[in-house]
């Protein structure tokens, strides 16, 4: 089979599509032929050997839908030719609060879904929602659990209540802001793009603000009047810009770090305000699940912002790491 390789962590143009034997499915395991993969920017960081405890040569994507098309013992053979997407964890445990010590992702270490087939648990593969076409399906995983449980377990986010958004503009920010659109909430959005501005009011944000205009933390407290729950990606660039427009109990969920690992917090806005600063990442296979519940229902589909063909996956990884716009990056086989 070919897959977009990395053997060298010297950055995006060091991929390449080469060859690799075709994996079998071993017990309790199916074999997936990829129809779709979608790119993260962990991918760009494991190029550039960001990533800890990396291995190589790996295959690259950690989200990806396709078709079963073998399964191992004690799978039931009634399951090939399901469609399915993929759950990109391994080993999240026993407890859904927190993942365990061991938990990690497709793609690193895991094996990667940028290839034209991967084995996985059987668990993993999970029915695509019908509506979905593959490269929708596969934009799904990791940006959508990541909102779904940022917004819902962790921010326990509710109908009517006031959501900020940094940084829509991204696979998961602009996942949450479809989220939150359907799950009631009044959406609020930052970025520096004035198009992905446009496409989060487009998708039913109330109000949008570009991040490098020094005056919008007053337009964003004057608009919303108090904010009841934050996601954001960025906090050491916004939390500063946006701690006064919350609520007495507001709740910040933190889920990266893009622009820097720390940020200041005074003490007195957070006790004063009884704030609760929430870490998230990822999510379960079940809540994988819900979402995709969700998304069925209400008809959901993620923002993509180009697609492009798996021969020209390494144009994509570049893509990415440039020009990119609003919503996700993937591939199709």
């Amino acid at each position: 089979m070919k897959a977009l390789t990395l053997v060298t962590a010297d950055g995006p143009e060091s991929v390449s599509i080469q060859e690799h034997a075709t994996p079998e499915p071993g017990p309790g395991q199916v074999r997936v032929a990829v129809r779709a993969a979608a790119l993260n920017h962990r991918e760009l960081w494991i190029t550039r050997g960001q990533y800890p405890g990396m291995t190589l040569p790996c295959t690259l994507g950690a989200d990806g839908a396709g078709v079963i098309d073998a399964v191992g013992e004690g799978v039931d053979a009634a399951r090939i030719g399901e469609e399915v997407l993929l759950y990109p964890g391994m080993n999240w445990g026993a407890d859904p609060a927190l993942p365990a010590a061991n938990f990690a992702l497709l793609g690193m270490p895991g094996p990667g879904t940028i290839a034209e087939f991967i084995c996985l648990d059987a668990r993993d593969a999970l029915r695509k929602p019908a509506h979905l076409s593959f490269a929708e399906a596969a934009a799904t995983p990791l940006a959508g659990v990541t909102a779904w449980r940022g917004l819902r377990t962790k921010g326990e986010l509710k109908a009517g209540e006031k959501l900020l958004i940094t940084g829509v503009g991204g696979g998961v920010g602009a996942f949450a802001c479809m989220l939150g659109v359907a799950l009631g909430a009044d959406v609020y959005v930052t970025s520096s793009s004035e198009e992905s501005l446009k496409r989060a009011a487009e998708s039913g944000a109330k109000a949008g603000f570009n991040y490098t205009d020094a005056e919008w933390r007053k337009a964003l407290a004057a608009a919303a009047k108090g904010i009841d729950v934050v996601f954001d990606g960025a906090p050491a660039a916004s939390f500063a810009n946006y701690v006064r427009a919350l609520r007495t109990g507001a709740r910040v969920v933190l889920y990266g770090s893009t622009g820097g690992p720390s940020f200041n917090v005074s003490a007195p806005d957070i006790f004063l305000r009884n704030l609760r600063l929430i870490g998230t990442n990822v999510g379960t296979r079940d809540e994988l699940e819900a979402l995709a519940a969700f998304m069925g229902e209400h008809k959901l589909k993620p923002p993509i912002d180009r697609i492009f063909a798996f021969a020209d996956a390494k144009e994509a990884l570049a893509y990415l790491d440039g020009a990119h716009g609003y919503g996700k990056v993937v591939v199709t086989f």
